[in-house]
Formats: C-alpha cells, sequence, structure tokens
C-alpha cells in the first residue's frame, strides 16, 4: 500500500516546551492506525496536525507526496470526529449528517442518496427525522461518523471518540468502527489511551510518550515484542525484572540462570527482562527456580491475578487457579517467555 500521509520531522513547541519532537511517520492508505499513550504525550497534537488546525513549527505534512503544511482544514481531504461530537441540537438526524453536503451546494438527490448510504451505513436507518437530543451516546457518536463520512473523505481522524460511552457500549462501538472502516476502505487514524482499544481495532499502533514515538508496529508486534519499559509496561501488564545478560541466549534473573531466545546484547550486560503475568504459572516451590510468598489473589473474571514477592521483586501472575495468600510457592515460565529489552532513558 502506498502512504497516504507522511509526517517529517515535524516539531512544536507551546509557551517554550516542545510537545513533539522531530515525530517521523508513514501512514499507509486503508490502514486503522492509532495514536497510543498517556495524557499530554502529544497524540492529539499530531493528529490536529494532520487536521490542520495546528501548523508544526518545523518539518512537512504530506498527503499523497504533497506538502499541506499551509493547507486549511476545509480544503484536506480529511474530517475529524471529536470526542464531544458537536452535532447540531436544533437539527434531526437526518439534516445534521446532510449539512456539510448543503454547505457544499449538491443537488437535493445527490444528498438524498447520500445520506440514506451513510444511514445504513452506521444502523440507523428509520432515526432520520429524531431530534439528535434524543439519541443515546452511541447513536449521536453513530451521526458524528456519519456526517464525518458523507463527505467521502480519504482520511478520517477520531480523538477519543468512544470515551463518554459505558464500558459495553465502548466494546460494542470498537468492532463497529472496525467495520465501518473495512466496508469504506479508507485510513482511519484513531486517538486513545486505552490499550484495549489500540489493540482491538488497530493495523498499526503508534505508541508515545512525551512528545517522542517510542513504537510502530502491529498490535501483536507491540505486545509481544515491545521496544522498551515504557511500552512492555503500557501495553498490557509486565512484570519488568533486573537481569543480566550472561551471553547469547542465557540470562540471569534474580541470581538464576535461564536459557531465553535473545541475543546481541553482549556478556555480562545489565539489562531489562519483561515477563507478561499470563506467562508465568505456579508451581510447587521444590520444583522451582525462583519461588517467592503469595501476597494478594485478587479475582478479575476470567482469571485471577496474585502478586507474588520473589528475592526483593513483586510479580504479577495471572492463572485460572489462585494460591492461598501467605503460601509458598514456585515461579514457573519458559524460554519464549522472556524478552529481553536494553536498559536505557526511554525518550
Amino acid at each position: 500500500m502506498n502512504n497516504i500521509i507522511s509526517l517529517k520531522n515535524v516539531a512544536v513547541s507551546f509557551d517554550g516546551e516542545k510537545i513533539l519532537h522531530d515525530i517521523n511517520l508513514d501512514i499507509k492508505d486503508k490502514e486503522f492506525v492509532t495514536f497510543l499513550g498517556p495524557s499530554g504525550c502529544g497524540k492529539t497534537t499530531t493528529l490536529r496536525i494532520i487536521a490542520g488546525f495546528l501548523k508544526p513549527d518545523s518539518g512537512s505534512v504530506e498527503f499523497e507526496g504533497k506538502v499541506i503544511n499551509d493547507v486549511p482544514p476545509h480544503k484536506r481531504n480529511v474530517n475529524t470526529v471529536f470526542q464531544r461530537y458537536a452535532l447540531f441540537p436544533h437539527l434531526n438526524v437526518y439534516e445534521n449528517i446532510a449539512f456539510g453536503l448543503k454547505v457544499k451546494k449538491l443537488d437535493n438527490k445527490e444528498i438524498k442518496n447520500r445520506v440514506s448510504e451513510m444511514l445504513a451505513l452506521v444502523n440507523l436507518r428509520g432515526f432520520e427525522k429524531r431530534s439528535v437530543s434524543r439519541l443515546s451516546g452511541g447513536q449521536q457518536q453513530r451521526v458524528a461518523i456519519a456526517r464525518a463520512l458523507v463527505n467521502r473523505p480519504k482520511v478520517l481522524l477520531l480523538d477519543e471518540p468512544l470515551g463518554a460511552l459505558d464500558l459495553k457500549l465502548r466494546k460494542e462501538m470498537q468492532i463497529e468502527l472496525k467495520r465501518i472502516q473495512k466496508s469504506l476502505e479508507i485510513t482511519f487514524i484513531y486517538v486513545t489511551h486505552d490499550q484495549e482499544e489500540a489493540l482491538t481495532m488497530s493495523d498499526t499502533v503508534v505508541v508515545m510518550k512525551d512528545g517522542n514515538i517510542q513504537q510502530i508496529g502491529s498490535p501483536v508486534d507491540i505486545y509481544n515484542e515491545p521496544t522498551n519499559a515504557f511500552v512492555a509496561d503500557f501495553i498490557g501488564e509486565s512484570n519488568i525484572i533486573d537481569g543480566k545478560m550472561i551471553k547469547d541466549f542465557l540470562v540471569e534473573i534474580s541470581g538464576r540462570e535461564f536459557e531465553c531466545v535473545d541475543s546481541g546484547f553482549g556478556n555480562n550486560t545489565a539489562v531489562d527482562v519483561v515477563i507478561r503475568p499470563e506467562d508465568v504459572d505456579i508451581t510447587a516451590s521444590d520444583d522451582a527456580k525462583i519461588t517467592g510468598v503469595v501476597k494478594s489473589v485478587t479475582f478479575k473474571g476470567v482469571h485471577y491475578e496474585m502478586s507474588v514477592e520473589a528475592y526483593d521483586n513483586r510479580w504479577l501472575v495471572h492463572s485460572t487457579k489462585a494460591a492461598e495468600v501467605g503460601r509458598n510457592v514456585g515461579l514457573s515460565f519458559g524460554p519464549d517467555d522472556i524478552h529481553i529489552m536494553r536498559k536505557r532513558e526511554v525518550k
């Protein structure tokens, strides 16, 4: 697929404080891309730059190979759906969706056809005359999406649009947004701080922190192969333990040696060892290299979350079987469960 948007060395400062640090990013046509990170990391600022609401201090924004830094928002083939849907309360569903087409002075037949197409796409047929103030949060969001898509943009920007919805509806809308994106075959760029949303919907996840991109990859790559401790800790839950790479394929954890699948870190090198909680098994303490005491057990619905204190480290373990608090247990994991990362300052 060709790149539809490219950011090249994009930097932004507010009141002398650098918000984005020379961002470089290529977004492919028909891709669902999610900017993921904590509040203040620069993800919404990046979205606003793509939309044209904000101009970078330096660097370039390219759309299909052409620099668009000076192109105003209404002339970009991009539309935005905000967390606050900004619907017109005095207009009904049909009129809200048709508003942009009427501004463009399309003929009534074309407007009717396009609005009908959008109502079908977002499953709101029969709601044409309904006041938007009488809609649920999820229905209002569908209207906002339909209004943005009716102009047939090549890119749809979504700034935390599910934040105001309850958990069940949010999960339903995650699936719905992915269906809409696949159906229309256009590029979606989505902003969220919710890791599950990013992993559920995205083709590509861009993890950000303090105005820097930490990692770009598929949800599977981001989860299974984080590039640093920040990504490992932010994407799901992780045990991040101090370790020493003795040599290729052999690491020391808590004074014990374990085989692993990583190499290229040098000999006797201090490293971060990342092991996901679901990859740690509770075993008999007599059979394990690492042993500890269960400090807490919490039922999470699909699994138990246990905290185990072992050799000055607090381990998190997810299992369908619970161990009693105060019990001495062993912790077991395989070579494929151990992920090695260099110790370094995260940008």
